[in-house]
Order: C-alpha cells, then structure tokens, then sequence
C-alpha cells in the first residue's frame, strides 16, 4: 500500500495472556497482524518501556490497581507493574513477526509521565519521534492495530487524525482492555465521530 503506515501498539508479552496486565484473548490478534504487516509502505511498532517505580503503577503509591490519582494535571489510572525496561513483559510476543517493522517507538520511559499514544507522551507536548518519520516520508494513511482498543490504540488515532493523517483502525486486529467496563465501545463511537475509519483486516 502505497505511502501508508501501519502502527502496531504494544503487541507485548504483559498485554497478552499470562502477562501482568493481560489482555483477554490478545494473543488472537497476532496472527492478524502478521497477514497484513507486508502490506504497508512502512510499518512501526511501539512498545511500553516503564522504569520501576513508574508513575502508572498502583504499587508505587500502595495503592489499589484501577485506581485514579492527578499527576500533573492529568488522570492517571494506576495498573500492575507492567512492561519494565529489559523484563521479559517487556518483549514483544514471541510470534509477532518484526521482520517488516521498519522501527520500534519506545513510550512511558519517563518516571513521572506516562504515554499512551505513540505520538506524544500524556503530556501532548513531549513528542516521541513517529510523526517526524511519517512526515519524512510523506506518510498520509495510517493504520493502526494492535493493544488495546481502549488506550493506546485510542490515543494515537485521535493524536494522528489531530495531525492531519488520514487515519484507520483495523479492528478485528485490535482487542480492549475495557477498563471501565463499556470502554471499549465509547473508544469506537468516539474514533468514528472525530472522522476515523474504523475497518476490518479484509477491507485491505
């Protein structure tokens, strides 16, 4: 597909079944993905890359998983400890296929901000890089997967539309934390009312 991205989010062992934050069923997208990544002009998968004692997790603060506290303005839900530097939560699932990712956007590494877009970290200023590279390469379609419906998928699409991308979610090679529970249904209604595309993978 000519001069399109397809954005793979945090396809990561703590996500998937038998991770600290496991996601139901995760592991079902994966094989998805890997039918379609081949398709795209580039492709790019980010992945979460907490230092211990980061500021989304409940033990940080002895406080209850699911929890919300204000950290410099914003919301911030607390979760397990999840995805650290170098653990093996951190990886990416063993049978994502990396090899037509053409690089991989690390997110949350700062203590005190967390990220859930690929885009910005959670403060909207604090760039991580990926439109600079889309934008090099004069990217206009983007195509997002991965985990989870309700986040970090949710949160790129709107930065990216905000940016002037054309932007599309392949949602049958997506799944939800759905946290609160009808989460992930408010992040599809509101995706399709700022003008994304929501699509599945045989749209293609």
């Amino acid at each position: 597909m000519d001069k399109s991205c397809l954005i793979i989010t945090d396809v990561q062992n703590d996500f998937c079944p038998g991770g600290t934050l496991a996601v139901n069923q995760a592991d079902e997208i994966i094989s998805t993905i890997n039918k379609i990544s081949g398709k795209f002009y580039k492709v790019v998968a980010t992945q979460d890359w907490h230092p211990i004692g980061h500021v989304s997790f409940a033990s940080t603060y002895e406080k209850k998983i699911g929890d919300t506290i204000e950290v410099n303005g914003q919301k911030q839900v607390l979760w397990p400890d999840h995805c650290i530097q170098n653990s093996k939560g951190a990886d990416f699932h063993e049978y994502l296929n990396l090899n037509p990712v053409d690089i991989i956007v690390k997110k949350g590494k700062k203590l005190n901000m967390d990220s859930y877009s690929a885009f910005f970290e959670n403060d909207h200023k604090t760039e991580t890089g990926l439109h600079y590279f889309l934008n090099g390469f004069k990217i206009k379609d983007v195509y997002l997967c991965g985990l989870t419906t309700d986040y970090c998928v949710f949160y790129s699409t709107i930065d990216a539309k905000n940016l002037g991308f054309n932007v599309f979610v392949i949602l049958d090679a997506t799944k939800g934390v759905d946290y609160p529970e009808g989460n992930v249904t408010i992040a599809i209604n509101e995706m399709g009312k700022n003008g994304i595309k929501i699509i599945n993978h045989t749209d293609l």
